[in-house]
């Protein structure tokens, strides 16, 4: 079919200002459609905290090690084949074609590599890396009334007092909550919480209930410290109501458009809110007191955590039981001067600015302490060490240390804490209701 001829009269109708117009928004508009795949600290450089991004690169590398240790811990020799950590490739985050071996080889003042007499590569704990596991397992034991007191609190912030077991396992790390979390933890507290049953039949999940309120605990962590209250200057007979406290705010020094801002941030600053103790089913969705709560919410959330960061999913898990907007992502960007969201990995994490001097935290937690030494173990220093065998067998294929595809190669694991295989890792980055890419970009980008 031929196509239709503008005619010269509509030719003139259009005239230069209309076309140059056009013109000009086709532009935009592909400027925009090209941009917006772009990474959330690429649009906005001024707003990137290097140290921060270095603090996330660190814990990436510390948290393979402490999968590699628990999976170890669960093998009744604390030895296991290096071909049967192939399965485990998508929670230690270690994509082919990188070599479990040559991981573990990088840190041999962790990890032991030798060869049977059939030549199979086995991989276990150094005397060194014994010791700081037991040394974990101390200090977990120590402070776990800590981590109860804050599950507990957790419990409290809830809408129905409750929250599901399997989300809560989410944060076991990031409170220094035991591996026997599920089967013996939950039950050593039963004056705190207590495990109950799903309520509704199509929901299979065990939930942790509140078993008493606690108004000593019903105080947020800012007004502890903007207060300076002590444990013993704690009123026990405490409501949570109305509270009208700034957060602490730390920007990044290369932005400048802090200034540009000021009274919308001094108007936020200055707004009442809601504990997040108190009862919020009545506040609207979408209005500023709702908005401001769900920044308190986030904030204590986070001041639970041994390193006062979190992955951005654990948050949103979340939105329901403790009553927060349905992007919190937006939320997290808007309000930079109080969190900051690093996208390094394949999971968006979220820091409290006011926790950290630099790339250090200015109040270690022991768990924190001990990460440290066992990073200052991690990487190789000198020529690659050979695998020592039983006997001066030939070395394998690469292709056979790593398993093949036929079932008798493949031993499954039978690990005595399953709920530390359930690695958070291995679950999808994007939620349905959270924020597309696109619209990350545009919220981080002024």
């Amino acid at each position: 079919m031929p196509r239709p001829r503008l005619n010269s009269n509509y030719r003139i109708f259009l005239g230069n200002d209309f076309i140059l117009d056009y013109c000009t928004r086709l532009s935009y508009i592909q400027c925009r459609w090209m941009t917006s795949s772009k990474r959330v600290q690429d649009r906005s450089k001024s707003k990137r905290v290097h140290d921060l991004e270095i603090a996330t690169e660190k814990h990436k590398v510390i948290s393979k090690i402490q999968y590699l240790f628990e999976i170890l811990k669960g093998e009744p020799e604390n030895i296991i084949p290096i071909r049967n950590l192939d399965q485990h490739r998508k929670q230690i985050n270690l994509p082919k074609p990188n070599k479990i071996s040559d991981f573990l080889r990088k840190s041999p003042k962790l990890f032991e590599l030798y060869k049977d007499l059939r030549g199979v590569v086995w991989c276990g704990l150094t005397e060194q890396a014994e010791k700081l596991v037991k040394e974990e397992e101390e200090i977990i034991e120590k402070h776990g009334e800590k981590a109860a007191e804050y599950v507990t609190r957790m419990l409290m912030m809830a809408v129905d007092k409750r929250l599901p077991l399997d989300k809560i396992a989410h944060y076991r790390r990031d409170l220094g909550l035991p591996m026997n979390f599920r089967k013996q933890w939950v039950h050593k507290y039963p004056e705190n919480f207590r495990v109950v049953q799903p309520f509704k039949p199509y929901d299979e999940g065990e939930y942790l209930e509140l078993v008493s309120w606690k108004s000593s605990w019903a105080i947020t962590e800012l007004e502890k410290t903007v207060l300076g209250l002590k444990e013993d200057q704690i009123d026990r007979e405490h409501v949570p109501g109305l509270l009208k406290l700034s957060f602490p705010l730390k920007f990044p020094s290369s932005y400048k458009k802090v200034y540009r801002y000021g009274g919308k941030i001094e108007h936020f600053q200055k707004r009442e809110y809601l504990s997040p103790y108190a009862d919020a089913r009545g506040l609207k969705a979408g209005s500023l007191e709702f908005d401001k709560r769900a920044v308190a919410v986030m904030h204590e959330l986070l001041s639970f955590t041994i390193e006062k960061r979190l992955v951005t999913d654990y948050l949103t898990h979340f939105r329901r039981e403790f009553v927060m907007p349905q992007k919190l992502m937006r939320l997290l960007l808007k309000h930079f001067g109080i969190f900051y969201v690093s996208e390094r990995g394949k999971r968006f994490s979220v820091f409290l600015n006011e926790a950290y001097d630099g790339l250090e935290l200015i109040e270690k937690h022991p768990l924190v302490v001990w990460k440290e030494k066992v990073l200052s173990l991690v990487g190789y220093r000198g020529k690659k060490k050979k695998i020592e065998s039983f006997e001066d067998l030939s070395d394998m294929e690469h292709k056979t240390l790593l398993g093949s595809d036929s079932e008798d190669d493949h031993v499954q694991l039978e690990l005595g804490q399953d709920e530390t295989m359930h690695s958070l890792d291995s679950t999808s980055a994007t939620d349905g209701s959270e924020m597309e890419i696109e619209e990350v970009c545009r919220a981080y980008n002024d």
